[in-house]
């Protein structure tokens, strides 16, 4: 049986914004739209990225305004909200949720943190709903520090969270370090703060020891706080060696006890200017676009059941979401 299915993480919008681009363009994305549909991909996580440098915020709001673009009555993609929940397996179209990977979207290293959240907020009245934020990417911010840094929370990450609070927009901890993961979630449990925390797009660390991958104990948490973690298909985070790996780290977090956290995350992106092309193929063949989610789900079906299957494919983020916009 079909299922439908939803993802987490892409990073079409950064894609969108060089010349000759397009959402139909199969010979450059896997997250391209032909594939979504292929894959009955059902909702889109839209990551707005932007690498921390000058006026990093532009691109930031670059991107905000192509996804209110790409809400158009004529464009096989639309705006997601929550009354959508309900009619989504019904939905000929596929809709789209914004996030943000990298706080330096709305606020670059020198302008005043008013300024960036004024930033946000611009972000935010063009996309609708904003799903998540990432406080960092690889590198360390004036948030904190990413998954190549050691270095962790801030002062105006502290500041970020305290503007979170209440606002309906869970933290992403798939670029954090692990002293940034752990400071977060000691800083929103001391001051009582209210916001879910997720891995958006990451695998497990004692399956594969890469920075980008989760610690037992911060997937734990993550378990534990009801948020979610993304699988993702990217080779450099499952294992070179066999596609078999992505169900593994699947099963790996059934056992941390993840039935109800684990989704897609699968993290298609353009890349073929990417300055480390020993990394080709960046995907498995059999992972290398969003036509391969039935295949998986078939799988998974097989192996752990109809309910789990479910869960991984679409229920843990409807339910999610419906925790997080009530």
């Amino acid at each position: 049986m079909i299922k439908t299915v939803i993802d987490a993480h892409c990073d079409l919008l950064i894609y969108l914004t060089q010349p000759n681009s397009g959402i139909n363009k199969t010979e450059d994305l896997g997250c391209a739209v032909p594939y979504l549909k292929e894959g009955n991909v059902k909702l889109q996580t839209m990551a707005i990225f932007a690498p921390t440098q000058t006026d990093s915020h532009k691109l930031g709001i670059e991107q905000s305004e192509i996804f209110s673009n790409l809400n158009t009555q004529d464009n096989p993609l639309y705006s997601f909200d929550k009354p959508h929940i309900k009619n989504l397996a019904n939905n000929q179209n596929v809709g789209m949720l914004a996030s943000i990977e990298n706080a330096s979207a709305f606020c670059d290293e020198k302008m005043s943190l008013d300024q960036g959240f004024k930033n946000l907020e611009t972000i935010i009245n063009n996309v609708g709903k904003l799903f998540y934020i990432s406080f960092t990417h690889n590198l360390e911010n004036r948030f904190g520090g990413g998954n190549f840094s050691s270095v962790g929370l801030k002062n105006d990450g502290k500041a970020l969270i305290d503007y979170l609070d209440n606002k309906n927009i869970a933290i992403d901890f798939s670029h954090a370090s692990d002293a940034l993961a752990y400071d977060i979630t000691n800083y929103i449990t001391k001051q009582n703060i209210n916001v879910p925390i997720i891995a958006s797009h990451s695998n497990y660390r004692t399956l594969l020891d890469h920075p980008r991958n989760l610690p037992d104990d911060i997937a734990k948490e993550i378990i534990q706080r009801q948020g979610l973690i993304g699988a993702n298909f990217v080779r450099l985070f499952v294992g070179n060696d066999k596609p078999e790996r992505l169900i593994e780290h699947i099963a790996y977090g059934l056992e941390l006890g993840a039935q109800n956290t684990i989704c897609y995350g699968a993290d298609y992106y353009y890349h073929k200017n990417h300055p480390d092309q020993s990394r080709i193929p960046f995907y498995f063949k059999e992972h290398e676009n969003a036509s391969c989610y039935q295949q998986i789900n078939t799988e998974l079906e097989k192996q752990f059941g109809t309910e789990i299957c479910n869960n991984i494919s679409h229920k843990n983020i409807t339910d999610f979401l419906i925790r997080l916009w009530n």
